[in-house]
């Protein structure tokens, strides 16, 4: 079949989203339900046919990666490519201090103009193609097969976009909560939704994004 199938899956929790502190491309580890929500996202996941598990190199992504493989007897692959969104100097910043420290930047973010980037960070334009490219890299390797990618709030965002033809401007209506199950579809024409946001594996509420 021309195809690939992926099961993408954000990480677990860690104490940084409880405060509702940017991460980006820092290193943060998983808290306890971190932990807990990535062994159960490993359990739902057990028995399915998987090929492989590709995941950003982030530990808190590649924790939930570790435990998912445990699982299903498969050994994670990390890949920068598959790290969240650069937020520069927004980085280990809440998002009221964002507000009150940069009211004009945390607008175009808030906002989120395409070509703007925080600074020394990326534009969703950038991110968008970064992403774009690592999963069509990956997906052509296992063609007929299933993969797994394990990743971050932002990437799932860009990854529902791609797969249903969202605009990088378009208000997100759709969940982006910490280890629920995503299905897509891979062609060489791209990106299709099979499922989104699966979080009946964990017995409590699931962290979300209120921005990307």
């Amino acid at each position: 079949m021309n195809a690939t199938r992926i099961i993408a899956i954000r990480h677990g929790e860690t104490a940084w989203n409880v405060d509702t502190r940017i991460q980006g491309q820092l290193d943060v580890e998983l808290n306890e339900t971190g932990h807990w929500q990535a062994r159960q996202a490993a359990t739902a996941l057990q028995g399915e046919d998987i090929a492989a598990i590709y995941a950003s190199d982030l530990s808190r992504a590649f924790q939930t990666a570790q435990a998912i493989g445990s699982a299903v007897g498969v050994k994670p692959v990390s890949t920068v490519a598959l790290r969240e969104r650069h937020f520069g100097h927004f980085q280990t910043r809440t998002w009221s201090e964002i507000e009150t420290l940069w009211p004009e930047q945390a607008h175009l973010w808030r906002t989120r103009v395409p070509d703007w980037s925080p600074d020394g960070g990326e534009s969703l334009l950038e991110l968008r193609e970064r992403i774009s490219s690592v999963v069509a890299e990956l997906a052509q390797r296992h063609m007929g097969e299933q993969i797994v990618l394990v990743s971050h709030g932002g990437v799932m965002d860009v990854l529902y976009r791609l797969a249903t033809g969202q605009e990088l401007q378009a208000p997100r209506t759709w969940s982006l909560s910490n280890a629920a199950i995503n299905r897509l579809l891979w062609t060489p024409q791209g990106l299709s939704l099979v499922g989104w946001g699966d979080d009946s594996h964990l017995q409590q509420v699931a962290r979300d994004e209120t921005s990307a």
